[in-house]
């Protein structure tokens, strides 16, 4: 840091915040720059604070949320910009069937597991044909909120019940 801009030998209290502008050259008669930085943050920056700090510690087990939040504005811009894109989601919906068929046959499950593969599978199917719907005809049309809510619910659900599980 230059000589010209370090504050020597100025002291401030504890909490106090200062910023120093060093003189300009060649400008005598210029005004001087006053920055004001508040001593204690709003109530509104410590709320956010408080939330933000919140979020990140819980991240992980956030994440069903994190994924359902990001597929309104996606599935907003697919229907604005290339609402043909639903016709290319569609098939990609029946893919988690396909799999639950294809690890079925592959290696074969009893009880719990069968019941988790097909939940998986019906989730998966149910987000991406939500996703295909959204993209065709808006994230809003009749009864897409109500099904993603419930699709966020029982993901969110199930992805606390299994973290909490191993």
């Amino acid at each position: 840091m230059s000589s010209r801009t370090r504050a020597r030998g100025a002291k401030s209290a504890a909490g106090v915040h200062t910023i120093r502008i060093p003189r300009q050259r060649g400008r005598r008669s210029a005004q001087p720059f006053v920055v004001v930085i508040p001593e204690h943050p709003s109530l509104t920056r410590e709320a956010l604070g408080f939330v933000g700090r919140v979020l990140w510690r819980f991240r992980a087990a956030l994440a069903p949320t994190g994924f359902a939040l990001l597929a309104w504005p996606l599935a907003a811009i697919l229907h604005a910009i290339a609402w043909w894109s639903a016709l290319a989601l569609a098939p990609v919906a029946a893919a988690p069937v396909l799999w639950f068929g294809f690890v079925q046959l592959h290696r074969p499950a009893r009880t719990a597991a069968v019941v988790w593969r097909a939940g998986l599978a019906l989730l998966a199917t149910a987000a991406g044909a939500w996703l295909a719907f959204a993209a065709g005809f808006g994230p809003l049309a009749g009864p897409l909120p109500l099904l993603w809510l419930l699709a966020w619910l029982i993901a969110q659900t199930a992805w606390l019940v299994v973290r909490r599980s191993h």
